[in-house]
């Protein structure tokens, strides 16, 4: 089905193809989509868009998928100057490909490169990469129920030296990877430890960027959580210790009794997640009244306790909407529900994916057709 509104232009023509000369055969590539995983099996190629400091953005081109030369002195090596982004493209049922609000994507990823002193991508330039990318990989594209192409635009401070400022030279590369359902056995309620001791972000930190720091400083107390039989972490603010901020890779909403749906603010700690603002614009349509305020853990306890709190779920690019069955921490273990998903969290990831995969009208604009 197509989408309602206009869509912003991209320069997917200035991108040049150097075709790769060893891709995968055939064979290889239907065997890929046949074992599809996360983010272990990669198309044959990569976008890429060099800057530097006296040139601005150019060489935009689409080139065989490969090793990266780095000079050991790269700045991204020492120092960290380095954003990501992750979005999914779909087959649908006629065969044509389509994005999930990449424009969203373009508008964070340059709110990152801001954060991170680096420069800003323009939205043509990303929105190029994405066509240029999946129209030359497109028959990675997988069509198995639930499959999408992963896509992962990324930026890094490629400059060979030693010293804390920015870097003058810095790559943008777009790589790709078929994948299967997030929930490879159907959507189960997953297990989420309350961590106290460690946080993702500060005030005046890194909390709203989508850079690597953030993920590398979750690992950790992710081991941990898995050692005491959880599967996420759930994060609390660093100022005060009380307040709930969001998963290591999704943000988190609670369903009251009452039909109400609460989720923590965006105040700059937290990222501000694309499938986040989706689900409050279907909640709306829906009729559910949502509301964005702080949330201490205090109150999450006694509201499960009580029942006040019927439903809680995440959100994001991987796992879409993911609900929460079981939250822990060193005080306490409560279960959530009845070890099914709950009316509205299914009711919501029904209706996103029945979007992104073209089943159902999208009248909000949200799908971007890139073949």
């Amino acid at each position: 089905m197509s989408t309602t509104s206009a869509h912003p232009s991209s320069n997917v023509e200035a991108f040049r193809v150097v075709a790769n000369e060893a891709p995968h055969t055939d064979q290889e590539r239907a065997d890929a989509l046949a074992e599809l995983s996360f983010g272990v099996q990669f198309t044959d190629h990569m976008a890429r868009v060099t800057w530097t400091a006296e040139a601005g953005w150019h060489d935009r081109r689409v080139e065989a998928y490969g090793p990266l030369s780095l000079d050991p002195a790269s700045a991204v090596l020492h120092y960290g100057q380095e954003v990501f982004e992750g979005l999914k493209a779909f087959r649908w049922a006629d065969g044509s490909i389509w994005a999930f609000r990449p424009e969203a994507n373009a508008g964070r990823l340059a709110r990152s490169a801001w954060r991170l002193a680096m420069p800003e991508l323009s939205q043509e330039d990303f929105l190029g990469s994405i066509e240029a990318l999946v129209k030359q990989d497109a028959a990675w594209v997988p069509g198995a129920e639930e499959s999408s192409l992963y896509v992962r635009p990324f930026m890094y401070a490629h400059e060979a030296f030693l010293g804390v400022r920015p870097a003058r030279h810095v790559e943008y590369l777009v790589i790709a990877s078929p994948v299967g359902p997030y929930f490879a056995s159907g959507v189960k309620p997953v297990s989420i430890w309350i961590e106290k001791d460690y946080h993702r972000s500060g005030p005046g930190g890194t909390g709203d960027a989508k850079c690597g720091g953030n993920y590398a400083a979750s690992l950790m107390p992710q081991m941990a959580a898995y050692a005491r039989g959880y599967e996420q972490v759930l994060y609390l603010d660093a100022k005060t210790g009380t307040l709930l901020e969001e998963l290591g890779g999704m943000n988190v909403f609670l369903v009251m009794r009452d039909g109400t749906v609460v989720t923590p603010v965006i105040n700059g700690n937290i990222l501000e997640g694309i499938t986040r603002s989706s689900v409050i614009e279907l909640l709306g349509e829906d009729e559910i009244k949502t509301v964005e305020r702080d949330i201490t853990i205090a109150e999450v306890k006694s509201g499960i306790e009580s029942g006040d709190i019927a439903e809680v779920f995440a959100c994001g690019t991987a796992a879409v909407v993911t609900p929460i069955g079981k939250l822990g921490s060193d005080e306490f273990e409560l279960a959530v529900g009845h070890g099914q998903p709950g009316p509205v969290t299914s009711s919501i990831r029904q209706r996103l994916t029945d979007i992104q995969y073209g089943r159902a009208e999208d009248t909000y604009g949200w799908m971007r057709r890139l073949v």
